[in-house]
């Protein structure tokens, strides 16, 4: 549980800082003479190069454990941001983007896999899933705002260099503060704790019993998912339209955070079956963003706080539903399927909107990604029936 905790305040910081871009990144490449069109290939490239990093922390998360993924994703990626403060050419800052795109893509897969081994009952992992959650809307709630303040006080460039330091002095306190139990690697390649290796529990696999398949549908919603996000971090500056409205944009991203805390709030919601939650969070978002796309007669701020309360639900149960899935084989392999769909989507997102945003509502594109992906996951297996989980 220590060790539970200085992760949640660890990735409380990395998440704030990193959220803090969100209303500024697409104002700092207009202010370069970046075209919308080129802001949606910035904004997409992240996720793209996010792909090989992906890939690998696939295998290695699981070999060599996450606490050195942790600590080298923010060290580099403030260093990043350092070097970003600096940049006066849109290609140098797709440059930059690219390259935190790959480094970062190895601190969600091994942030996930740590706190999926910090217990081995479902239950629990799936309140320390909830709590990675709360976590992460609680610093995207305060986080956006915070930077538009910061730009609007200080500039973009001081603004980028006291994002980079605090990720650099984080990424030092992880590093002797983060607790790590040692992996041995069974004959199957599952990585499980040595102190647990000789033990046999339900929820840890033996080196004689083969590691279930995650069906591909399933990712699906991450890519539907963030996709959305992606059309909905890449519209909502735009709306705006000037420098002096990213106060406006930072109160924009803040309430979809609140939207998303006041669900996270409601801990009774975790007893239900992550199956379910996932359908019905997803479906949801769906609806919405269409209403938006419809420009239905609903105030705007509602929608937002409403998208908001539905990916407070479905992040974290889908979380808790691959945990399930895995049946306690590979987490590290199996967060890091979930970043490279969620990668992929987050490129689609941006990059279509920036394409077609003069034609179609990009709202329009988001509704019926998310079907798609509904389409082949509507109907969860039989045994995961809408229940309470004792």
């Amino acid at each position: 549980m220590k060790t539970a905790i200085w992760l949640y305040l660890f990735l409380f910081v990395a998440f704030f800082d990193l959220h803090a871009q969100y209303p500024i990144l697409t104002p700092f490449a207009i202010s370069l003479g970046a075209a919308p069109s080129f802001i949606g290939l910035i904004m997409g490239i992240y996720s793209i190069t996010h792909l090989p990093g992906n890939l690998m922390a696939s295998v290695y998360v699981d070999r060599l454990g996450s606490r050195l993924f942790i600590v080298g994703s923010l060290l580099l990626a403030g260093a990043i941001l350092l070097v970003q403060s600096a940049v006066t050419d849109p290609w140098q800052l797709l440059i930059l983007r690219s390259i935190a795109g790959f480094v970062l893509a190895f601190l969600s897969p091994a942030c996930l896999s740590l706190l999926a081994r910090l217990s081995s009952d479902i239950t629990q992992q799936g309140k320390l899933m909830a709590g990675n959650g709360l976590v992460h809307t609680l610093a995207s709630v305060l986080s956006p705002a915070a930077g538009a303040i910061l730009v609007a006080k200080l500039g973009f460039t001081k603004t980028f260099l006291i994002l980079g330091w605090i990720l650099i002095v984080t990424a030092v306190l992880a590093f002797f503060f983060i607790k790590e139990k040692k992996f041995a690697l069974t004959k199957s390649a599952t990585a499980v704790p040595i102190s647990d290796a000789a033990v046999a529990t339900p929820n840890v696999l033996d080196a004689n019993t083969p590691a279930k398949k995650l069906r591909w549908n399933i990712f699906l919603i991450p890519i539907g998912l963030s996709c959305s996000q992606g059309i909905l971090t890449f519209e909502l500056p735009l709306m705006a339209g000037s420098m002096d409205s990213i106060m406006t944009t930072g109160l924009l991203f803040t309430v979809v955070s609140i939207g998303s805390l006041i669900t996270l709030c409601m801990l009774f919601v975790n007893r239900y079956d992550p199956a379910v939650r996932t359908i019905l969070g997803t479906l949801s978002l769906s609806i919405f963003y269409f209403v938006i796309a419809a420009s239905f007669p609903v105030p705007f701020m509602l929608l937002l706080l409403l998208i908001g309360m539905s990916k407070g639900v479905v992040f974290p149960a889908l979380s808790h539903w691959l945990i399930q899935l895995s049946e306690g084989s590979k987490y590290g392999k199996t967060f890091s399927m979930l970043s490279i769909a969620t990668s992929i989507g987050a490129f689609l997102g941006p990059f279509l909107a920036g394409q077609v945003r003069d034609i179609i509502s990009p709202y329009f594109i988001a509704f019926v990604i998310l079907f798609i992906a509904l389409a082949f996951n509507a109907i969860p297996p039989k045994e995961n029936k809408l229940k309470r989980q004792d």
